[in-house]
């Protein structure tokens, strides 16, 4: 068994795009329109040939999809947790839980799906000013 991709649906597809390719890092790569169904599937990964995420854009809809934490998140391994959470904080992204401990954080995509940043091995030695930093909203 192979893992191939997650899938999310997004309201506004530029703005998804936005988070996962400028700010987060990701790379599109592949993409299908289909007309007849009014619906575009974007596929992102870290790298060529790594597991995706299939971005689902219905033409359409206009109503925020409902959310939730029964979809759990997604989960990126990250070389620098600090640094990572650093350039995102720039780029204007919420850090929802920050990375207190050295390993672990939680930002949101602008549909409010959650996103898991892991520290690569072994935790890096507490700092400021994650070490005290205080959760914001849901993660």
């Amino acid at each position: 068994m192979r893992y191939l991709h997650s899938m999310i649906r997004v309201l506004d597809l530029d703005k998804a795009l936005d988070f996962f390719i400028n700010k987060l890092g990701l790379i599109e790569t592949r993409r299908h329109e289909h007309k007849d169904g009014r619906f575009t599937l974007v596929f992102l990964a870290a790298k060529k040939g790594a597991p995706e995420i299939e971005l689902t854009y219905n033409w359409d809809e206009t109503t925020p999809y409902p959310t939730g934490r029964f979809f759990g998140h997604l989960a990126f391994e990250v070389d620098d947790i600090y640094k990572t959470c650093e350039d995102l904080s720039k780029k204007g992204v919420v850090i929802n839980r920050p990375p207190r401990d050295g390993w672990m954080a939680f930002v949101k995509s602008p549909d409010e799906i959650s996103i898991e940043l892991l520290q690569k091995g072994d935790p890096l030695p507490l700092k400021e000013p994650w070490k005290s930093a205080p959760n914001i909203g849901e993660w």
